[in-house]
């Protein structure tokens, strides 16, 4: 049987087993709908509003929905009997707190009765995906945006970079400008979210944003699924802009790509070329169109000696990578580690307790 990978974001969770040139076998939404305990849902029913967002900014917050969505997704998506569990690989986002580690350990040994653990980090991941152990990484999530330099397999954590911002915060932006632009309208943010997934981009560079931005050129309408229609023009590239102007969601901070290159300043200098050369995007957001473009274009104007290049997947890949690519990661390094037994098996957990991930897994 082969080990199972899971990457749980904080929008969707990808899941299956380990195989590296294919796209995960189950790719669902973490967020999760409280139903009453004998299962019913009346129409007054206000369990029907409630939802539970397990992973929060990237790290696991509701440990009782998390057991309940693993549940679902190792023994009915996977198929998975009990009494005959697997292996299985986390990816672990940039900075987890060693009680996440533990207590995602203990939670798989002790109630999901694993044969085998092993984690690793999403940034390293991301880069074993491309054919890279030295690089760094661009991790826009749903919940927050991961910078790490990795060199010889190793996330530098005095130089990595959390941004508590990520998609959720643009889909906010987005819901702020359209209500703006369409004040009659009634929005509710799982249209907002379906609207930046199918319009938004990025504009060449900040004077084509301005110029974008000052005209009402190229408005689209669009039929919301209520029945509304609704316009949408310039709106669609304040949600890349941001990306670059930090100050449109109304933070003092530097751009993605100056945030990058900055990144790498504690890193030994000899070091920086291989690093900005082999940067890695990853995440939904990253797939907006013309966000590459853009992104190129600024690391050309950027204050660094040395401008990032960004490193394409190979084409065996499977299509869409950047979704997906921590967990593409975690299906080759899964080939490696449970095979060679550097994996934290049940005995290793039985003897020294939930604190041997630190020790096997790092």
């Amino acid at each position: 049987m082969e080990a199972v990978v899971v990457d749980a974001g904080s929008k969707l969770l990808k899941a299956g087993p380990a195989v590296p040139d294919q796209a995960p076998s189950m790719i669902i939404p973490t967020q999760m709908k409280r139903v009453p305990e004998d299962g019913s849902l009346s129409e007054n029913s206000l369990c029907e509003d409630i939802v539970v967002d397990p992973v929060v900014r990237g790290y696991i917050r509701d440990w009782d929905a998390m057991e309940d969505l693993l549940h679902h997704v190792l023994y009915t998506g996977l198929g998975w009997e009990i009494g005959n569990e697997g292996q299985i690989l986390f990816t672990d986002p940039l900075c987890t707190p060693k009680a996440v580690r533990e207590q995602l350990v203990q939670l798989m040994f002790e109630t999901f009765n694993i044969s085998g653990f092993y984690a690793s980090e999403q940034a390293v991941l991301s880069l074993y995906a491309v054919g890279r152990i030295s690089g760094c990484t661009v991790d826009i999530g749903h919940g927050k945006i991961d910078i790490a330099p990795v060199i010889e397999g190793a996330v530098q954590h005095i130089a990595s970079r959390r941004l508590e911002i990520g998609g959720v915060d643009l889909t906010k932006l987005l819901a702020q400008e359209l209500s703006k632009s369409n004040p009659g309208v009634n929005l509710n943010l799982s249209d907002v979210e379906k609207l930046k997934e199918n319009f938004s981009c990025c504009a060449e560079d900040e004077v084509a944003y301005a110029k974008i931005f000052n005209s009402h050129d190229g408005e689209e309408k669009h039929t919301l699924p209520d029945g509304q229609v609704i316009k949408i023009g310039r709106e669609r590239y304040t949600v890349g802009e941001a990306l670059f102007q930090p100050s449109i969601l109304g933070l003092e901070a530097h751009g993605i790509v100056e945030q990058l290159v900055r990144s790498v300043t504690p890193v030994s200098s000899e070091n920086h070329k291989q690093l900005l050369e082999n940067t890695v995007l990853c995440g939904g957001t990253a797939s907006m169109t013309g966000f590459e473009d853009r992104f190129q274009r600024e690391a050309g104007l950027c204050s660094s000696a040395i401008r990032p290049a960004l490193i394409k997947p190979p084409e065996y890949m499977p299509e869409n990578l950047t979704h997906y690519s921590a967990w593409v990661g975690g299906a080759i390094l899964a080939k490696v580690v449970f095979p060679q037994n550097q994996h934290v098996t049940k005995a290793d957990y039985d003897e020294t307790g939930p604190s041997i991930v630190h020790r096997k897994c790092f």
